[in-house]
């Protein structure tokens, strides 16, 4: 038997892979973070699963949980929201359960970034504007950031951002941020997006603290910035360009 660390995606049920779901049907144990997920998720969970809610738990609760479960024979389903891959404590936890001898496997899950592009339609890389994303988080109350990985750093680059546990820190954030990007570099910030709580503001560094004021934002959103949000003025990609030298058949 194994824990399986699945990525929930922004918290639709229909966002979760095929192999998510699968798994979830036969998890008889399932840990999750009930802040950051839509309760259809757990549909596809075994009627008689139990169901743990850690918003309230800290890792080594949440470990010994999983390692319990694991001795009576359960597959275990560890829910992270987005993708396991960031900002998910998937180290600490997988540290501390192969200490302990407990096997698991990583099945991943549609980002929130990803899914808050989507929604607007855009495209978080064009041509000549900019063609890099870089993925990074504030650092205020939280742990320390590693030298060199400053905000102000990735600023420099100009490439587009997007921001995770940051939306306590608008004002500050845009303030640091416009002196890279501009006062109206476009900024959009998405809520728990694909569930029913979804809510999309668009604006830019200057209107976007208080956008994000008046809607009382605090916790499960992500805040991209960058000239490509609002960009039509780019080159075509060459990969699809006319001149192109296509290869030829035989």
């Amino acid at each position: 038997m194994t824990v399986h660390f699945i990525g929930a995606g922004p918290g639709a049920a229909d966002l979760l892979t095929l192999r998510a779901v699968n798994l979830l049907e036969r998890s008889s144990v399932c840990l999750f973070a009930g802040t950051y997920l839509d309760a259809a998720v757990l549909a596809h969970l075994p009627a008689d699963a139990e169901r743990i809610d850690t918003q309230r738990l800290d890792l080594n609760d949440i470990t010994r949980l999983m390692a319990e479960a694991h001795a009576r024979g359960a597959d275990v389903a560890r829910l992270c929201s987005g993708d396991p891959s960031i900002y998910s404590a998937l180290a600490e936890q997988t540290r501390r359960l192969d200490a302990l001898g407990v096997p698991w496997e990583v099945c991943p899950g549609v980002p929130a970034y990803a899914a808050t592009a989507a929604v607007i339609g855009r495209e978080l890389t064009a041509p000549e504007v900019t063609q890099s994303l870089v993925l990074t988080r504030a650092q205020r109350d939280s742990t320390k950031m590693p030298p060199g990985e400053e905000l102000t750093n990735f600023a420099r680059t100009g490439a587009t951002l997007a921001l995770h546990l940051a939306i306590r820190h608008t004002d500050r954030l845009c303030a640091e941020l416009a002196e890279h990007y501009g006062m109206e570099c476009p900024v959009v910030v998405g809520y728990r997006v694909s569930t029913p709580d979804e809510l999309v503001l668009r604006g830019t560094l200057t209107s976007m603290p208080a956008l994000v004021a008046d809607a009382g934002l605090r916790q499960a959103a992500v805040i991209l910035v960058g000239p490509a949000l609002a960009s039509d003025d780019f080159v075509e990609s060459h990969l699809y360009s006319a001149c192109r030298e296509r290869p030829t058949g035989n």
